[in-house]
């Protein structure tokens, strides 16, 4: 396959590298990266100006914007010829539960899906990996048999990945994801002037962690494998809403 690779983390993070060196070993890849750090980034586009892709080597390249416009720009216009599929990591932290809401890995996937590639994110649960190559070898025995498995247009993969050696791996699980606590206060700092900084205070823990969760299963030793959708619609409200909105109507 040709695999177009991307993240949030940056090009010159060791997730990406790692994951396009165990990629390209069996698959065509391009990766078109962010230049730098864009953690929750989440689905932002640049729209207030042009972008600017560098090209660092054959086949790869940094664009001065988003995970989002990354991948848009690669499929859109970039690339000589349209990759098979994207593939988005390896990220340092996992993407569970809420966090997927403001990741910059899982965007960079959903938009690879929203211009018609089948595409998967991949994290690792921790912000300092020892074990990025766990995260790669799962990835590459996915993709070994993806053809095999169907999903419907609008779905991509979201795999969070222990931190831990390859043999210590039980298996991989199909996952929901899980919930946290709401996030902890804002930090507030003095800069040199005297004048206030507020930092976003961390993520708050785990609250619906239980069985059948993606926490779950990360911290049973499993890779965790969260089918998610890109329609957001609540299907099973609009025959409610519709009724509410009815009295409104003249």
């Amino acid at each position: 396959m040709h695999i177009l690779v991307s993240n949030d983390d940056g090009y010159r993070a060791p997730g990406i590298t790692v994951l396009a060196d165990a990629l390209a070993a069996e698959h065509k890849i391009s990766v078109v990266a962010p230049e730098r750090n864009c953690s929750g980034a989440s689905n932002s586009l640049t729209l207030e100006r042009g972008l600017r892709a560098c090209q660092v080597a054959e086949n790869s390249y940094y664009v001065d914007g988003t995970p989002t416009d990354t991948v848009h720009l690669a499929v859109t216009g970039l690339l000589a010829s349209m990759p098979d599929m994207v593939v988005s990591g390896i990220n340092a932290g996992a993407n569970m539960g809420d966090d997927v809401l403001y990741s910059g890995t899982v965007a960079a996937a959903m938009e690879g899906r929203h211009l018609g590639l089948p595409a998967i994110a991949v994290s690792m649960d921790s912000y300092t990996p020892q074990h990025y190559e766990t995260a790669a070898t799962a990835v590459l025995q996915l993709l070994n048999d993806i053809e095999q498995v169907s999903f419907a247009a609008n779905t991509i993969l979201n795999i969070n990945v222990p931190d831990i050696p390859w043999s210590q791996i039980k298996g991989f699980r199909a996952t929901r994801l899980g919930n946290r606590h709401k996030s902890e206060g804002m930090i507030v700092q003095d800069d040199p002037r005297g004048d206030p900084m507020y930092w976003v205070g961390p993520p708050g823990a785990e609250q619906d962690a239980g069985e059948g969760t993606d926490f779950h299963a990360v911290k049973q030793h499993y890779v965790s494998i969260t089918p998610l959708q890109i329609d957001l619609t609540r299907y099973n409200c609009i025959a409610d809403l519709d009724s509410w909105l009815d009295s409104h109507n003249r």
